[in-house]
């Protein structure tokens, strides 16, 4: 081992050298590059400092200095592939420089005493996001991303290509002072004041992405607190290093006892077993060799003439405070080399060449040193293939930038960029006010464009492909009319209550009068608010080209559920904090000194918030109680529960039973209709918004007749806002009611069910099933009555048949799991069933599953589960992009679709979305999910489990993808669709997309032998799915989704050689994109594929 230390190797002063805060050495060795206090990055050359005491010498020793940092240069760093060069200063910016092939065109600088340059380093890019000094820098290993630390307690990721600023994370609660990056590419580790270091989660992203693509990306995988308790807060950096077969972190600045230490971090687990003991004072920089070793040399041969196998080492280097540098492996208990009082002062940083031979060390007295190492000296380094056998067990997998495959692919790259593009312009025109120059959003399956208000502009739906740009044509002028007359009615309103707040006068305690002062923007012509509305934002995210889908970070069910503020919804929307009102004759506040005597003894004051402040309330009418409904006795049970194995519970018979609509035919809630129907005259239906009320009355008393075994029959009554419209009875108690338009169905205790038409008419004789109905639902022409025994009956109404015979929900239940074991244990309860517009069941369970038959294939298939919930990155209850999907079929579709016939475009929409909600209501009330969060959080670190997230978040979005198209969802098809052709652009998954680009034009399933036999079963089957023949997939055209999807995979170039020839058969590149992001291809677009 040799130490040099040139004295021409330092950043000279006029007085004193300058300190020198960080090193490092490029990736091909040529080349270290150093930064200090006097501003400027010096690229020195490695043949020079080996040779500093050859005399004989003479080449150039300094190749390069840059000076455009205005402060102290604290780190510096090059890319893994050697083409920019970072630094970071106190000035709070980062600088990027490249290297300029051209020879340099000048001299020395006139007036100094710098040497002539012999490289060009050209500034690149100039990164400005942090606050504070930058403390540290660090590139991802396949370059794609640069991490920057400062004094500011921020952690800011910039893209790698671009160099935009994809995030900024502010998780550190102090000086941010260290960084290292793991060289497998899934995390990277930060060290702080705040006496933590914190593992961040990635995935590299591709060359094109952009802030919002990453805005999910990055997500904190775990703090580790424990080897840093009590580390001191003196030291200048906390400079952490990975270890190159990515088991270890070596942490800077630990603490064992009351001893200053190294604590090894074993990844995966991230704890701390190993402590490097044994310098004086606080380590400030670890340096990991890029290289393994092995004892002897390798590919030695045994006496067999086999390679000898060994066990191979890492090696790190470890200085600090205590001016001493130390090199220890993973097979000593001690350090190989110690060298005591190799500086003056403080050792501020450390870089190994690429071979690991060679050592470089920086001083805070001005001071650079290199260290040689002969051969077994640390061992013998052995090839890097070994490195990346070491790193394939966690995944280490790089993807390249990808090469265009011709002038296509880079047009299909334009297009795709230039529908992202305008998403993101329309999304910033809607943030930012832009409301007249966008229409507003689509309600699910209609035609009718509506503004962020939530009303419709015009109710004349025009059927697709059939003269719709003449129809449209026709429209502007009454559009623009209704559009103007409205815009005027709200600026009148606007002025009438800004006149209002203008002329509003309060007196104050000392008896002057006083103008109330009004917001600027309330009064400059009565222009809406800035400020946030909810009702914008659900608007503006539900429009096709702006979707919330990008991945989501895991649900964490750990933390507590959070529900409103104290105080309720009026907290959150004003504030808790609100002045109390001035009244006349109450000079003294008493008002407000009696709410606060009230908050001393931790009460909560009765105030409301009214115009003026917060007032004491005023008392209030006394609402008269209405009589709740009587239980009067459980219901009979029928003998067949005693031989079945599913038994649900029977709804106890009671006194008054009451379903009832307004008047659009929505149903209204149960205490609107209470109100109107539970009085004693029922005359009250007219102040209701229970427009129509279908009850059943059952007898309550004793039998007219005086006998037991006689009872008086059920009265079943419809009324229309008070009135009568007709009136029948039943021999038998009656346990449940449902209704819509078409009919109105009652369930009886003795398992009959009877139908009757709007009039009153009797539609069919009492249908009979085995048990007592526990749950009856209506929709359009279909009931679901689902009895005792666990058997779901659909029957349609308008055919007079049933899409399946009655089926068990045996399956759902887990009847077999529970029933088999030693101890039998409870199974999950029923909480809701539902139908679609289709006919087909929904049912939900109290362990979170959602369910649905599928009436084609006679099976059970499971929609929603608490699996997704806690392991896919997409789980999002909260995506107003579907959440806001709504069948609005019988108001603003009537003149568009018949009341018999809902077209494909209103069915299912939202059942997904809702099936996903009662997951997450059901597993965090229950708190199930959090063992098998711990065991996926588990997982996601194990060997053979690295792409587990992924693979997870993709048969996630697959699931969704599946049961919209068995539900017929338009809408949501197509959302879930564009998030998991994103999502399979990004992975790189060649064969899925392939295989998706062929579904959507029909046939994946075709047969290619030319078997007949085999094309005759596909053209049996068409109908629905993937294999149809038809132009239409899930009621949207089938080229149109094509086309979506090829927009959104046109930017990743890996994938070219499969996009391009889908683009050219669509004419992609010759169309001009309408509509932003994933929904492009406007109206001329598909006129011409329709052509």
């Amino acid at each position: 081992m040799r130490i040099i230390k040139p004295a021409w190797l330092t950043h000279g002063g006029e007085r004193k050298d300058f300190e020198v805060y960080s090193c490092h050495v490029s990736p091909d060795g040529s080349r270290l590059v150093t930064a200090a206090g006097d501003g400027h990055v010096r690229v020195w050359s490695t043949e020079a400092i080996y040779n500093a005491g050859d005399p004989s010498y003479t080449k150039p020793k300094q190749l390069a200095s840059m000076s455009y940092h205005s402060g102290t240069i604290h780190t510096v760093r090059f890319s893994p592939n050697g083409k920019y060069l970072a630094s970071g200063a106190d000035d709070k910016i980062v600088c990027v420089y490249t290297l300029d092939p051209h020879p340099p065109s000048h001299a020395a600088t006139f007036g100094t005493n710098e040497p002539p340059p012999v490289e060009t380093w050209r500034i690149f890019r100039r990164l400005i996001g942090h606050d504070n000094d930058v403390q540290d820098l660090g590139w991802s290993y396949d370059a794609s991303i640069l991490v920057s630390v400062g004094l500011d307690s921020k952690v800011v990721v910039w893209s790698g290509f671009t160099f935009e600023k994809l995030k900024t994370l502010s998780h550190h609660q102090s000086h941010v002072k260290g960084l290292t990056f793991d060289p497998a590419n899934k995390y990277f580790a930060t060290a702080s004041d705040d006496r933590t270091i914190k593992i961040f989660r990635f995935t590299p992203p591709a060359p094109n992405s952009t802030a919002q693509d990453q805005m999910n990306n990055y997500q904190i995988e775990t703090t580790i607190v424990t080897p840093f308790a009590s580390s001191p807060l003196t030291t200048y950096f906390r400079r952490c290093s990975w270890s190159p077969d990515g088991n270890h972190i070596a942490a800077a600045n630990a603490v064992n006892g009351p001893v200053s230490s190294v604590a090894i971090i074993n990844r995966g687990s991230w704890d701390s077993e190993i402590n490097l003991i044994g310098h004086e004072g606080p380590v400030e920089v670890c340096a990991f060799s890029p290289r393994l070793f092995c004892k002897d040399p390798p590919n030695q041969l045994n006496q067999d003439g086999k390679v000898v196998m060994q066990h191979m080492v890492t090696v790190i280097a470890c200085a600090g405070q205590d001016k001493a540098l130390s090199v220890w492996n993973t097979s000593h208990p001690r350090p190989l080399v110690i060298t005591q009082d190799l500086t003056v002062k403080s050792i501020s940083d450390l870089a190994w060449s690429g071979d690991g031979k060679h050592l470089f060390a920086t001083s805070l007295d001005g001071s650079i040193v290199s260290v040689i190492f002969d051969d077994g000296d640390l061992g013998y380094p052995v090839g890097l293939e070994e490195n990346e056998k070491s790193l394939a067990k966690y995944g280490a997998g790089r993807r390249g930038i990808g090469v265009v495959e011709g002038t296509e692919g880079l047009l299909l790259e334009e297009r795709s960029k230039e529908g992202e593009l305008k998403g993101v312009q329309g999304r910033m025109g809607e943030l930012m006010g832009d409301q007249n120059e966008k229409a507003g959003p689509k309600i699910n399956g209609s035609g009718v464009n509506t503004p962020s208000g939530g009303v419709a502009t015009s109710a004349v739906g025009t059927p697709s492909g059939q003269g719709s740009s003449t129809a449209q044509t026709n429209a502007q002028p009454a559009e623009s009319s209704a559009v103007q007359s409205q815009a005027q009615q709200q600026a009148d309103a606007n002025a009438a209550k800004v006149q209002k707040l203008k002329q509003r006068v309060t007196i104050g305690p000392d008896g002057k009068k006083r103008v109330t002062p009004i917001l600027v923007s309330s009064a400059a012509g009565g222009a809406e608010s800035s400020l946030p509305r909810t009702q914008l934002m659900a608007a503006s995210t539900a429009t096709q080209g702006v979707k919330n889908d990008a991945p989501q970070s895991v649900l964490d069910l750990s933390k507590p559920y959070d529900g409103l503020p104290r105080g309720g919804l009026a907290a959150l929307l004003l504030g808790n904090k609100r002045k109390a009102a001035v009244f006349d004759g109450d000079e003294e506040g008493h008002v407000e000194k009696k709410a606060a005597t009230s908050r001393r003894g931790k009460g909560v004051p009765i105030l409301v918030n009214g115009v003026d402040g917060v007032e004491p309330p005023t008392a209030s009418t006394p609402k008269p109680a209405e009589p709740t409904p009587e239980f009067l006795r459980p219901a009979v049970v029928n003998p067949s529960l005693a031989i079945s194995q599913v038994r649900l519970a029977v709804p106890k018979v009671r006194s008054h039973i009451v379903h009832g609509f307004d008047s659009e035919g929505k149903p209204s809630t149960g205490d609107t209709v209470a109100e109107g129907t539970n009085g004693a005259t029922g005359q009250k239906s007219g102040a209701t918004s229970a427009s129509v009320v279908f009850e059943a009355r059952n007898p309550t008393g004793p039998a007219a007749t005086g006998r037991v075994q006689d009872r008086d029959p059920a009265r079943i009554s419809l009324t229309k806002r008070g009135q009568i419209l007709w009136q029948d009875f039943l021999p038998r108690n009656v346990l449940l009611v449902t209704g819509y338009k078409h009919m109105w169905v009652a369930a009886c205790e003795d398992g009959s069910i009877h139908v009757w038409t709007p009039a009153g008419r009797r539609l069919l004789n009492a249908l009979v099933v085995e048990a007592q109905p526990v749950i009856l639902e209506s929709k359009g022409w279909w009931v679901l009555c689902v009895t005792a025994a666990g058997m779901c009956h659909v029957w349609n109404i308008k055919t007079l048949s049933s899409p399946h015979p009655p089926v068990s929900l045996g399956p759902v239940l887990d009847i077999a799991i529970h029933s088999l074991q030693g101890h039998p244990t409870m199974a999950a309860a029923v909480t809701s069933a539902r139908l679609n517009s289709q006919g087909n069941i929904i049912i939900t369970l109290s362990n979170g599953d959602g369910y649905t038959y599928s009436p084609s294939m006679y099976v059970w298939q499971r929609l929603s589960e608490m699996w997704w919930a806690v392991g896919s990155q997409y789980w999002n209850t909260t995506d107003s992009s579907v959440g806001n999907l709504q069948t609005n079929s019988d108001s603003t579709n009537a003149a568009k679709i018949k009341d018999d016939n809902l077209s494909l475009a209103n069915l299912s929409a939202g059942i997904i979305p809702h099936l996903e909600r009662n997951t997450t209501n059901e597993t965090l009330l229950r708190g199930r999910a959090h063992f098998l969060q711990r065991l996926i959080k588990s997982l996601l670190s194990r060997e053979g489990f690295e792409g587990f997230e992924s693979s997870v978040s993709i048969a996630h979005l697959e699931n969704r993808v599946a049961a919209a198209l068995q539900l017929g969802a338009r809408e949501e098809f197509r959302v879930y669709l564009q998030m998991y052709a994103k999502r399979l652009g990004a992975e790189g998954m060649k064969g899925k997309v392939e295989e998706l680009l062929r579904g959507l034009l029909g046939g994946i399933f075709r047969e290619t032998d030319g078997d007949a036999e085999g094309r005759s079963l596909v053209k049996e089957g068409s109908g629905r799915g993937w294999q149809e023949e038809s132009e239409e997939l899930c009621g949207c055209d089938r080229r149109k989704l094509l086309k979506e999807v090829i927009l959104l995979l046109g930017k990743h170039r890996d994938l070219q050689r499969i996009t391009v020839p889908y683009a050219k058969l669509l004419g992609v590149m010759d169309e001009q994109i309408e509509g932003g992001g994933g929904g492009g291809g406007g109206g001329g677009g598909e006129d011409a594929m329709s052509s």
